[in-house]
């Protein structure tokens, strides 16, 4: 991985560089060998980095370290032996800094800790609290089977989303193709009839004629528009700014915030039942949350380092469903507080999968009819003077 570097030199002049290191302590550490004194240290991102050098799944790294464990291997023994079949230098060099590190001295939690990067908080903290009790295999389990249920979650609402997708690019481009090619060689045609058109008509003749004249303005002006909408979008989806939109839609807005607290009683459950305490628990699932939600989440954990039930605290912020405060004092009244909030997920992943599949229904027949209506529209107001004319010769 590559890393620039700001540093001070002897006599105090600041100097960039670009290192290749493991990770951010091995570059302080190459740039401190070169006499530097770093001042920041950031990983570089882009394609040029991660090219040719494979990428880190670290949803099978786990499957396949556990499967090690589980057949006997101990840890050290597991990473080298994922590094033997590994052929992904970005992998390969992940795995042997925390070999490496293990070797020094270093607990398997502070190594993947090291790697921010490659390794989330949620991860350190489930490996961490496992190291306590001796039991990294079912620590790692649960990791999986909380990873596999959120790419589940995620792959409905996308499978859910590409039928609509498709029905409006389709859609679009016969109707931008009937706008910009269509109409304006109509408009020229009855342009010379000298007949007197319908109002619709005349509009869309005269809005495709302008098109027709101006299509090298037209056509790069819509191009601009397509790619800002595209680089809104993806910025969106990497700012995970998708629940507050929803959030602002009629009809959507409950469902968006069921989903959000399904997985954030996934996330604190998994956790709980790793070992981790409720307080600490909450200041990890923060970055997993919308804003909104984390500000929520911030004044729940400050009621409960003050005493208050966890129960009491979420109802107060509205972090609870019906459903969800009544598992939730069930736990606290039986101690298991982490089993109760995973059930509560469960459930309503159950019950929004089924949303999630009634809406794409509803919504496929809704966006063709439209679609339908609107290129409908276009060819009868085309072809409405020929009409007209055809009922004056009669």
């Amino acid at each position: 991985m590559q890393f620039e570097i700001r540093a001070l030199t002897a006599d105090n002049q600041l100097q960039t560089l670009t290192l290749e290191a493991d990770d951010e302590v091995a570059a302080r550490r190459a740039c401190e060998g070169q006499r530097l004194r770093p001042v920041t240290v950031r990983a570089r991102s882009g394609r040029s980095t991660r090219r040719g050098r494979g990428t880190f799944s670290l949803v099978l790294f786990s499957q396949e370290l556990l499967s090690l464990l589980d057949a006997g291997l101990s840890l050290v023994e597991s990473l080298e032996a994922l590094v033997e079949k590994e052929s992904g230098a970005l992998a390969r060099g992940i795995m042997e800094s925390l070999i490496r590190r293990m070797r020094e001295g270093l607990r398997f939690s502070d190594a993947v800790g090291l790697q921010p990067d490659q390794f989330p908080p949620l991860f350190i903290g489930i490996v961490r609290a496992a190291e306590r009790t001796s039991d990294l295999p079912r620590a790692l389990g649960r990791f999986i089977d909380y990873q596999t249920r959120m790419e589940q979650v995620r792959g409905r609402l996308v499978s859910a989303a590409i039928y609509p997708a498709i029905l409006l690019s389709v859609g679009g481009s016969v109707a931008l193709f009937l706008m910009m090619y269509v109409v304006p060689k109509f408009a020229a045609v009855y342009k010379d009839s000298g007949r007197q058109l319908p109002f619709m008509s005349r509009i869309l003749l005269g809005f495709g004629a302008f098109i027709g004249t101006h299509l090298f303005i037209v056509l790069p002006a819509f191009i601009a528009v397509v790619v800002g909408a595209v680089w809104q979008l993806r910025r969106i989806n990497r700012e995970g700014r998708w629940a507050q939109i929803a959030a602002r839609i009629p009809g959507i807005a409950e469902r968006a915030q069921i989903l959000e607290l399904s997985r954030l009683y996934l996330t604190i459950g998994m956790l709980l039942e790793g070992g981790i305490p409720i307080v600490t628990t909450l200041d990890m699932v923060g970055g997993t949350v919308s804003a909104g939600a984390r500000a929520k989440l911030a004044l729940a954990r400050a009621d409960i380092s003050n005493g208050e039930p966890v129960s009491l605290a979420f109802e107060k912020q509205g972090l609870t469903t019906p459903i969800a405060l009544r598992m939730l004092r069930v736990g606290e009244r039986s101690g298991q507080m982490g089993a109760m909030l995973t059930r509560s997920a469960l459930f309503y992943e159950t019950e929004s999968s089924r949303w999630i599949e009634r809406f794409s229904k509803a919504v496929e027949p809704i966006l063709m009819a439209f679609i339908g209506l609107v290129v409908g529209c276009i060819v009868i107001l085309l072809y409405m003077p020929i009409f007209d004319l055809a009922g004056s010769i009669q």
